[in-house]
């Protein structure tokens, strides 16, 4: 079984507007609905949960049905950290999911997410344990000095990649993985996530398909971007 665990508890004060950027409606429909469409029609995605941010389960439960999502089977509530609400998703699925079982990882506000890119974590995963999605960098990289204004090295680009999700790990390697980083304070604080959290565990992760669209929603620019492409994909 192939289970999407979808993050929506962020409150996304960058994007300057009253409520989560999630729930931002773009041409009459919320950011999240967009991100969930993609794993509803995938025939590999058996089911979705949501993880929401709290006082808006009930907004997002009205959305699964308004938008036909049949695929979700709960909304739970996050907590005060990404990490904190990727746990309590992981968590809910102890009672009745399987060891290799794999869960994807994705987060609310990455709408344009292709169905190749998805295929893809699933099948890494599924060999290897876990799958991230990643693509190479293309910009230079300098370290910077201690003054913050000054370098004497990069890092050539060749030897790096720009990871985001989705990720996905069978269930038997992520639950117990939260379950050591939590017991022992392990890559679960400031911007860590699950890849840093695994690195920082001594796991080895496996690089699966990424795509330069599969951009993260975090400032009006991105959402201007985000309506360009529906506009371009719909033909508007």
């Amino acid at each position: 079984m192939n289970i999407a665990l979808v993050i929506a508890g962020g409150s996304g004060k960058r994007m300057g507007q009253d409520i989560p950027k999630q729930f931002i409606s773009v041409y009459d429909k919320p950011i999240l609905v967009y991100t969930l469409e993609n794993f509803q029609k995938h025939p590999l995605v058996d089911e979705i949960v949501i993880v929401s941010i709290e006082g808006w389960i009930d907004v997002v439960k009205a959305y699964t049905v308004q938008f036909g999502l049949t695929k979700v089977k709960s909304v739970i509530a996050g907590g005060d950290t990404v990490q904190e609400s990727i746990r309590n998703g992981v968590f809910s699925l102890e009672d009745r999911v399987g060891e290799d079982d794999v869960i994807i990882i994705h987060d609310g506000i990455r709408p344009m997410i292709e169905d190749e890119i998805i295929t893809d974590v699933i099948r890494i995963a599924g060999v290897n344990g876990n799958g991230v999605t990643a693509t190479d960098y293309n910009e230079q990289i300098f370290v910077m000095n201690e003054d913050r204004q000054t370098t004497e090295r990069f890092i050539p680009r060749e030897t790096i990649k720009r990871v985001a999700t989705p990720q996905a790990y069978q269930f038997g390697l992520l639950d117990r993985s939260y379950h050591r980083a939590f017991e022992e304070k392990i890559g679960i604080y400031g911007s860590s996530y699950t890849n840093n959290m695994m690195i920082d565990l001594g796991e080895t992760l496996y690089f699966a398909m990424g795509s330069d669209r599969n951009i993260k929603l975090t400032t009006k620019d991105d959402l201007q971007l985000f309506k360009a492409y529906l506009k371009v994909k719909s033909g508007r």
